[in-house]
């Protein structure tokens, strides 16, 4: 490529890069409000409690204190809880599963279990000395309705107003995602497990 070609691509790129940054600079602009936000995270792909305790160790590095309550999922032996109970003064933990339904196969027994974790969940979202609160498999207890919506949502509503909520879980009914700030869903293109790859410690546990 000639010197004057690697120059017209050198100015066209700056004069690009110069107008996204003026777009994004205007949105930082406008952007004023410092609260809470509402995270869900959800689809049918790997990574949504790995993306929500991500930001368990991000809220940690900015030095605040962190609830965990995982719905449904009942191992103690997992990676995550391994790390993070390290710092029981910062995180509290809790695992409040028993195993996934096609595990437990005991409808009355996950309901009792998911109002027990919901009951953990509300003292940690009424702690205004907590800044984040991760939900683990939250919205799969909503989809399998062990939990009343209504009132899952009127206690996010009420939490203190600098507090951050992650929610994970496949299936999350269209009212969370209607109350929830951001929401991505993740999408299965392939996965190890279809090939009769058996789940690996650090990565799916």
């Amino acid at each position: 490529m000639s010197d004057a070609k690697n120059d017209g691509l050198e100015i066209r790129h700056a004069e690009r890069m110069k107008r996204k940054k003026g777009v994004i600079d205007g949105k930082i602009a406008a952007s004023r409000t410092d609260r809470g936000v509402l995270v869900v995270n959800t689809g049918v792909g790997k990574g949504k409690s790995s993306s929500g305790f991500g930001m368990v160790a991000r809220a940690l590095g900015h030095g605040m204190n962190v609830g965990v309550v995982q719905f449904i999922k009942g191992r103690s032996d997992t990676g995550e809880s391994a790390f993070f109970r390290r710092f029981p003064n910062e995180v509290r933990f809790h695992v409040m599963g028993e195993g996934f339904t096609w595990e437990t196969q005991d409808h009355a027994r996950d309901v009792a279990m998911a109002h027990a974790a919901w009951t953990q969940a509300r003292a940690l979202l009424g702690d205004a000395s907590i800044g984040l609160v991760l939900l683990d498999e939250l919205a799969v207890a909503l989809k399998h309705r062990y939990l009343a919506l209504e009132q899952v949502l009127a206690d996010l509503a009420a939490r203190p107003v600098h507090q951050h909520v992650v929610i994970t879980g496949r299936g999350a009914p269209p009212e969370l995602i209607a109350a929830a700030d951001t929401v991505t869903e993740m999408l299965l293109v392939k996965h190890a497990f279809a090939a009769g790859v058996r789940a690996q410690k650090g990565i799916e546990w």
